[in-house]
């Protein structure tokens, strides 16, 4: 016990120490290598910059940026997500092309970038960014005109793309590889409270090969007739659109002027290959009129909302191959109990066991009693005997009307 209690940092083995590190932010681990020249050479151990969150550090500039680039961070890291200089004093882009490119040397296994407040109109496109990236979060950022679009390659670089492509997985100079060589591999795009991204956008992203998730939240600028022409279709040219999208999401949650946009109502065009819909705020309501052209839809998320419980069976007559209906924090306005109201429901649920007969049996065979809304999840059962029915932090409102 008294060797014990002697002892120092210096007794413990340096796994140890680097769990222990692990805990600290950025800042508390640049101060921790300080220290002495051990704890310096821990502290560059990029177990422990896996994951650099730089959001809730004010006044990042691209000094900073180049210091922790050329001294901290190398191949281990996997996300990174920085806070720009939009809404401060001094404002002006932070991001520069010189950098991206060290990032993309620096850090070959670079996966997910968030970028919060940032001002990217400095930069020519997107393809500057790191080929390695397969999520991208913009969060109240500023973009150029043509950030999205891709400009195509040339039938040599195409065919060059393979060898540098296997050479990316040999590890053998994969840093110096960028994203206007492979082309953009992103795959999940989150677009939130970004007033520049315009119909433009979304349309260059039609050229994204990988892209198979978008989630557009507070983008004010983009229509139905935006969206229209973006939906994955058949043409006499073949599939045009977004046609390898797997996921959408489209919310506006009370940013002024979101009850102007029905950008949800773009859907009813149809689109091809589309698996999972989320709709939030006042999108939900002209997204479920439009749900049901859907034909590919197996998963609808509803969240942060108010709706009615006719309103919801209504919608979800024609959603017959639904798989998973979701409610998200959704405010159920419920009517008090009548006679009528008895009876129009149980011919709802009556008319739901007719159509649902002989189907397979689903998740919904035992009801909870603790449900918010039990009439709704037993006549949506009914409706959608093969749908899984989920409800998340909802609450009831009894209305008069």
């Amino acid at each position: 016990m008294a060797d014990f209690r002697s002892s120092t940092l210096d007794y413990f083995p340096e796994n140890i120490l680097i769990d222990i590190l692990s805990y600290l932010g950025v800042r508390e681990l640049i101060r921790t290598g300080r220290v002495c020249k051990r704890w310096r050479r821990l502290v560059k151990d990029q177990r422990l910059w896996r994951a650099v969150d730089l959001t809730a550090w004010k006044g990042v500039t691209s000094r900073m940026l180049w210091v922790l680039l050329r001294q901290y961070l190398g191949t281990g890291l996997r996300c990174l997500r920085l806070r720009g200089l939009l809404l401060s004093a001094r404002g002006g882009a932070f991001l520069s092309e010189s950098w991206l490119k060290a990032l993309s040397s620096r850090c070959p296994r670079l996966r997910s970038l968030s970028l919060l407040h940032a001002d990217l109109r400095g930069l020519r496109s997107s393809q500057l960014l790191p080929a390695t990236l397969q999520v991208l979060e913009l969060r109240g950022c500023e973009l150029p005109q043509g950030f999205f679009a891709q400009t195509p390659t040339s039938p040599e670089k195409q065919a060059g793309t393979a060898s540098t492509a296997s050479s990316l997985r040999r590890g053998s100079q994969s840093g110096k590889v960028t994203a206007s060589t492979l082309g953009i591999a992103i795959e999940t795009v989150v677009l939130d409270n970004v007033p520049s991204f315009t119909d433009q956008h979304l349309q260059s992203l039609a050229s994204w090969e990988k892209l198979s998730r978008l989630e557009l939240r507070n983008v004010l600028r983009v229509t139905a007739e935006g969206l229209r022409r973006s939906a994955a279709k058949e043409t006499e040219s073949g599939l045009n659109g977004l046609i390898r999208l797997k996921y959408l999401e489209i919310g506006h949650f009370g940013r002024p002027g979101a009850q102007l946009q029905m950008a949800s109502l773009g859907l009813g065009v149809g689109w091809l290959g589309l698996e999972e819909l989320s709709l939030g705020g006042k999108e939900v309501g002209p997204g479920l009129l439009s749900a049901s052209r859907l034909r590919d839809l197996k998963r609808l998320r509803l969240r942060c909302c108010k709706l009615r419980e006719m309103q919801v069976l209504r919608s979800c007559r024609t959603l017959r191959d639904l798989r998973r209906l979701e409610f998200c924090e959704v405010f159920f306005q419920v009517c008090p109990k009548t006679p009528e109201g008895e009876g129009e429901r149980q011919g709802e649920g009556e008319q739901g066991r007719e159509d649902a007969s002989g189907g397979d049996d689903g998740s919904n065979d035992k009801l909870d009693d603790n449900d918010p809304v039990p009439s709704l999840r037993r006549s949506l059962a009914a409706l959608l005997p093969r749908c899984a029915l989920v409800f998340t932090n909802c609450t009831v409102t009894i209305t008069s009307d």
